[in-house]
């Protein structure tokens, strides 16, 4: 089918892990990464926390309840940083052809790696116990032929897994597998292929390709593909960033106009510096609400100048905030981003997983 070898390392619950690894009073407790106040969410979660239901993205007070004995701890991202740039060091030692998703996930294309290792799973196996060894963390890693299915296969043994899909299993592995766990489905599109009778590969593979794009759009031809475990993108070992975002939280709703362009103008300034740290140029500004009720919307709009000033991108968060009906909705979060850079637009490229590189203001959301 493929000669390809790919290797998706995800590092086990690393904010917190990092933190147990280098605070002997927090190893074996529930710890979750992030504020522990009102308006705060979980970064991450160990392991012994998991376990009582809490899970990143969780407002802290929900985390709380389902953990009398969480403990918080605010999140070192220096120290992440760090940590990560020492796992890729292993990497490296093995290929160059890395695809960092995030600071603890990453693809490796292993097909001809420096060591002349002929299994993919004997360098995955060697990677996690020098992790181990190394840096006293804990990796899991999955190993296929295309990404589609490494990613998956990471997934499958948590924590501490190492789980292989053989081109001749995949089909028969993809036929029982939820459409949940097919990369890429969330929430509202898991429930549009409930909708439609779609719970699983196999009902997945049934569909035409027709169906799937009528419904889906172009992501129809993706999971039609998935289905049958094709994946042909490769590992990119420069990702080319597509966007650079803040954002805040308010420790109270806010819905009076002043309140509103106040903190709007906050948000403005933190992205300009952001935008000028990182060198960014973008021409399309978008313009990101979180409701009370945790109901969000965003609203975009592109010019052929390039935002890189604050009297630029400010009137223009001004005209996209008319669009956005507060006065009786207040107003939980507040983010702005610039995107599609001009220089590297890059269209069509890795399509409906490009990674969007937002940096986020506070940990707090």
């Amino acid at each position: 089918m493929t000669g390809r070898k790919i290797i998706h390392v995800d590092m086990d619950a690393f904010y917190a892990s990092v933190e147990q690894r280098d605070n002997s009073e927090l190893r074996g407790k529930p710890i979750a990464v992030g504020y522990s106040e009102e308006r705060g969410v979980v970064a991450a979660a160990s392991y012994e926390a998991r376990t009582y239901g809490v899970r990143s993205a969780m407002p802290s007070l929900k985390a709380k309840k389902l953990c009398p004995d969480l403990i918080f701890i605010p999140g070192r991202m220096s120290v992440y940083k760090e940590v990560s740039r020492q796992i890729h060091e292993i990497f490296h030692d093995y290929t160059d052809i890395i695809e960092p998703l995030s600071l603890d996930e990453a693809f490796l294309d292993v097909t001809e790696n420096k060591k002349g290792i002929e299994l993919a799973v004997d360098i995955a196996r060697e990677i996690k116990m020098r992790i181990r060894q190394e840096l006293n963390l804990v990796a899991s890693a999955g190993v296929s032929y295309n990404k589609f299915l490494a990613k998956i296969a990471s997934d499958r043994r948590k924590p501490d897994g190492l789980c292989t899909i053989h081109p001749s299993q995949a089909l028969d592995f993809i036929a029982s597998l939820p459409i949940e766990s097919f990369w890429g489905v969330g929430p509202v599109t898991s429930k549009r292929m409930h909708s439609l009778g779609i719970h699983d590969g196999t009902t997945l593979r049934n569909c035409s390709l027709e169906m799937l794009i009528r419904h889906f759009g172009k992501a129809g031809t993706i999971y039609y593909d998935f289905a049958r475990g094709i994946d042909l993108r490769q590992v990119e070992a420069v990702r080319i960033r597509k966007s650079v975002g803040c954002e805040t939280t308010f420790l109270k709703d806010i819905s009076k106009d002043s309140s509103v362009i106040i903190e709007l103008y906050h948000v403005a300034k933190e992205l300009m510096g952001r935008l000028e740290r990182s060198n960014f140029k973008g021409n399309t500004l978008t313009l990101k609400i979180k409701f009370h009720d945790f109901r969000q919307i965003t609203r975009s709009i592109t010019q052929s100048q390039k935002m890189d000033k604050l009297d630029i991108i400010l009137p223009l968060a001004k005209q996209l905030l008319k669009e956005v009906d507060y006065a009786n909705h207040p107003i939980r979060l507040i983010g702005l981003s610039v995107s599609h850079p001009k220089e590297e637009t890059n269209e069509g490229k890795d399509g409906l997983w490009e990674q969007l590189s937002f940096e986020f203001s506070n940990w707090a959301e």
